[in-house]
């Protein structure tokens, strides 16, 4: 365990030694080096800087979200209109390029996107303290029975729910707590059918994370980009996205429940669940269930009501701290470090965008010979082999900013296959789909914690549900996106 931890100690300051000197080996380059012509001092120190904060994410030197917030804070003094004037100085504005506002760069800390995740958050915490969630599982459980086999497809359809409107690391550490006494008192439970029970979880909160706008932080990320009013503008709803990718998710997870059951069969016949459940019927209670039921109403309804889901999701914000349901030191319950980590990836995109950045590269790239459909699902493979690696959030947060504005540029190639929409949505789905190893998400970190999976089964079934969920999710994105969205 000690060397364990040396090497990982060892990693990490390679990975820090590698991420600065390649941003000064980038800030500093000679012109042409980088093989972009005209490329001005602020897009240069941009690339620099974006390099810097890709490596930072896949090393994780320092936490991931404490590389975001140095992200924007690099962004602010190098390239903003309120960074260091001494590090414009002697440049003519054509060689030294446009400055980024400042405001544009700290808004991502309140971008409407935040928003949408800090109400999702609440409303977690809210169901977590007054025992709705466990409730809730309970009740979602029972009619599967006793049966084995029935047992795990309630799992993997409960986790899933959970995890379209809670946080994918919350519901499938609650899952995990609930299937622990199951494993626990099931007697003559063989190795494999543990193993696959364990599985399903992770898989099923990470699958099921696609099935709504706040269900994981890619599908936000590609909204923000859909929906902005100064870009495509393209007013995708919350009912919309869950009209598409709801039956997206329930068609996988059962392709998933069949794999798991070949692959790790059970030899007994059934299993016992026993829930505790701590739920009391008092205000707080009754106040989270109405509040909880209204926002997913309005969420659905965003068409038809007017108020989008940005808006909406600060409805339970206000509503719990007025009664009284969250306090103040319930804020530290809230995942903050998602927040800062998707804002950091916003900053980066500002960056690409003001500065002309992206535009250039886009430029500079022939995109133009690919195929469509090659531009699209060579993107989607490229997002699920990074993200196996490094964070879901951080690879769409990369990858998304540049892709739009290849996507743009594309438009009308684009068009015949659903557009942008598709290759944003594609790009999302990738995200949420690389799970092949524990380090691919917090969901499957968690399952492997519990000491029942190996990394060979987590890399056997996560790749085969790769697989599968992302031919299905671009066939389906290839055919109906256009329709759809």
């Amino acid at each position: 365990m000690k060397n364990f931890q040396m090497n990982m100690s060892v990693k990490q300051l390679v990975g820090l030694f590698v991420s600065i000197v390649s941003f000064f080996l980038l800030w500093f380059a000679p012109d042409g080096a980088l093989g972009i012509s005209n490329l001005t001092v602020v897009e240069q120190r941009v690339i620099a800087i974006f390099c810097f904060a890709a490596l930072m994410w896949i090393f994780e030197s320092i936490p991931i979200w404490s590389t975001s917030v140095l992200t924007i804070v690099l962004l602010l003094l190098t390239v903003s209109d309120s960074g260091f004037k001494f590090m414009n100085a002697g440049y003519d504005p054509e060689t030294l390029g446009v400055l980024v506002k400042h405001k544009s760069l700290m808004a991502t800390f309140a971008d409407p996107i935040i928003m949408l995740f800090l109400g999702g958050f609440v409303l977690a915490i809210a169901a977590t303290r007054c025992g709705i969630d466990a409730y809730i599982a309970k009740n979602l459980l029972a009619p599967f029975g006793t049966k084995s086999h029935f047992v795990m497809l309630g799992f993997i359809l409960s986790t899933a729910i959970f995890s379209m409107f809670m946080s994918n690391t919350a519901t499938a550490a609650m899952m995990l707590a609930i299937l622990a006494p199951v494993l626990r008192n099931a007697e003559g439970c063989n190795g494999a059918g543990k193993v696959g029970l364990t599985l399903a979880i992770p898989i099923a909160a990470n699958v099921g994370g696609l099935g709504t706008p706040i269900g994981t932080p890619p599908n936000a990320i590609a909204l923000k980009y859909l929906n902005d009013p100064d870009g495509l503008n393209l007013n995708i709803g919350f009912g919309e996205w869950m009209m598409f990718m709801v039956p997206f998710v329930f068609v996988l997870l059962a392709i998933v429940w069949f794999i798991l059951l070949k692959m790790f069969p059970f030899e007994q016949k059934r299993l016992e669940i026993k829930i505790e459940s701590k739920l009391v019927w008092d205000r707080n209670t009754i106040i989270t269930c109405i509040t909880f039921f209204v926002t997913v109403v309005l969420w659905m309804l965003d068409k038809v009501t007017g108020v989008n889901a940005n808006t909406v999701a600060l409805i339970p914000l206000a509503i719990f701290t007025v009664t009284g349901v969250i306090r103040k030191e319930d804020l530290k319950d809230i995942s903050w470090d998602v927040l800062w980590l998707v804002a950091g990836g916003f900053a980066l995109g500002v960056g690409l965008q003001e500065t002309g950045l992206a535009k250039h590269l886009v430029e500079s790239i022939p995109f133009g010979q690919w195929s469509p459909v090659l531009l699209i699902v060579a993107s989607g493979l490229i997002c699920c082999v990074v993200s196996t690696f490094i964070s879901n959030t951080a690879t769409a947060a990369l990858m998304m900013p540049i892709l739009f504005t290849i996507g743009t540029s594309m438009e009308a190639e684009l068009a015949a296959f659903g557009g942008v929409t598709t290759l944003l949505i594609g790009i999302a789905g990738s995200a949420s789909l690389a799970m092949a190893l524990p380090i691919s998400t917090p969901p499957n970190a968690l399952a492997h914690s519990t000491g029942l999976t190996r990394q060979a089964d987590m890399a056997k079934i996560g790749i085969i549900v790769g697989v599968i969920g992302l031919t299905l999710l671009y066939l389906l994105l290839l055919f109906l996106g256009k329709s759809l969205f």
